[in-house]
C-alpha cells in the first residue's frame, strides 16, 4: 500500500485495484482488458473510471501508454527505457531491454536533437508458430 501512495494521488479501492493489477504486469493489457478484470473485483466500476484513473497514472508518469496497437491503446507499468517485440498473429508484446546503438545521418534528422527512441520488432511468438505448424502437418 506504502508503495501505491506513492503516486500522489487519492487511493480508492477502484484506483488500488488498477494498481494492483498492473503491478509487475507484462502482458501490456489495453484499457478495455483492464476494465474486465477490475470489474470482477468491482462491479459498479464504469469503463470511464478505469480509463480516467489510467490517464492520471500516465500523466504523472507512472505508466506508459503504448500505440503499437492500431485497434487499441495498451498500457505498460514498466517504464524504464525498453523496446516491444510484437507477434503479429495474436498481438502479444515482450519487452526487449537492449540498448541499440543508432546513428542516423544528420540530412536525415531535419535538424533534429534526438532525445530517445522506441523500437518496434515484429515477429511469430512460439505458441503462434506451433499452432501453425500443427495446422501444417493436419
Amino acid at each position: 500500500m506504502e508503495k501505491y501512495r506513492k503516486t500522489n494521488l487519492k487511493i480508492t479501492p477502484q484506483r488500488l485495484a488498477l494498481l494492483q493489477y498492473l503491478d509487475g504486469n507484462k502482458s501490456h493489457p489495453s484499457a478495455e482488458q483492464i476494465y474486465t478484470e477490475i470489474k470482477k473485483k468491482f462491479p459498479m466500476t464504469s469503463f470511464a473510471t478505469v480509463y480516467k484513473n489510467l490517464e492520471a497514472l500516465r500523466k504523472k508518469g507512472h505508466i506508459k501508454e503504448l500505440t503499437i496497437d492500431p485497434a487499441r491503446r495498451r498500457y505498460d507499468p514498466n517504464i524504464k527505457y525498453h523496446h516491444h517485440l510484437i507477434c503479429q498473429n495474436c498481438g502479444k508484446i515482450v519487452d526487449i531491454h537492449f540498448d541499440f546503438q543508432l546513428n542516423i545521418p544528420d540530412e536525415q534528422k531535419d535538424s533534429f536533437d534526438i532525445v530517445g527512441n522506441h523500437i518496434e520488432f515484429y515477429g511469430i511468438c512460439p505458441a503462434c508458430r506451433e499452432g501453425r505448424e500443427r495446422n501444417n502437418q493436419n
